[in-house]
């Protein structure tokens, strides 16, 4: 870390979460020094949401980078981390920081044996993979799993994110992921059946139709579970 505090970031995948968190560093001050992007539709997303940002090779990202992000697909994750330390990528004193709901720190193992500094930093809501998610993130939480000592480095980032950092024990992220996926799947799949019988009914814009209800019934039971004191329902 310079002395500024602000860091060379590395970007490793371009779906919907990697390029939105780099704008959203980007913009607390943080240099964005390269993303990793494949498809056509990875690099579009890319260059929209971090303009200018040049489409490296993960071994390059990884050398120019003081942090690297990994915004890949929970079962790409372990694979991804044994195959970079087995070319010799990881560097001593980097940070490594994956987006995965299920997994804690023990997951970047192989980067830690070359002196990496391990993140697990989720942010719990659904991305888009355009500045809307920007907006999103300051009304959000983020899950922090880290060794105790790096800890505030992890805070620190989610703050600079614009989300509320909450910490989560390695042994509890298992458990936390299926609490992500059953929230995120359920509503998904009960809005689906809703707007599936409206449209059978004949009713335009079904989705317009519901988003009001659907908005004001998850708000009102967020309030009933656990009270009136969330920020973000204030």
């Amino acid at each position: 870390m310079s002395r500024s505090g602000r860091l060379g970031v590395g970007i490793i995948g371009a779906g919907r979460v990697g390029p939105v968190l780099g704008a959203a560093l980007a913009g607390a001050g943080h240099a964005i020094v390269g993303i990793s992007a494949t498809s056509q539709d990875s690099i579009d997303r890319a260059e929209a949401m971090l303009p200018g940002v040049p489409i490296l090779e993960m071994p390059d990202l990884i050398e120019r980078s003081e942090l690297v992000i990994l915004a890949v697909p929970s079962s790409e994750l372990a694979q991804l981390v044994a195959g970079l330390a087995a070319v010799g990528a990881w560097q001593p004193g980097q940070l490594v920081l994956h987006t995965a709901p299920g997994f804690g720190t023990a997951v970047l193992a192989p980067a830690t044996a070359a002196g990496a500094i391990p993140l697990a930093v989720h942010p719990a809501m659904v991305f888009t993979g355009t500045s809307l998610d920007l907006v999103r993130l300051g009304e959000s939480y983020a899950a922090v799993t880290a060794p105790a000592p790096v800890q505030p480095i992890g805070q620190a980032l989610v703050v600079e994110m614009g989300a509320e950092p909450i910490i989560v024990a390695e042994s509890d992220r298992a458990a936390y992921a299926e609490a992500i996926e059953t929230a995120t799947s359920f509503s998904a799949a009960i809005v689906n059946q809703a707007v599936g019988i409206l449209d059978g009914l004949g009713i335009e814009a079904p989705g317009r139709f519901l988003g009001p209800l659907v908005r004001s019934s998850v708000e009102t039971a967020l309030q009933a579970s656990v009270g009136p004191e969330l920020p973000f329902l204030e």
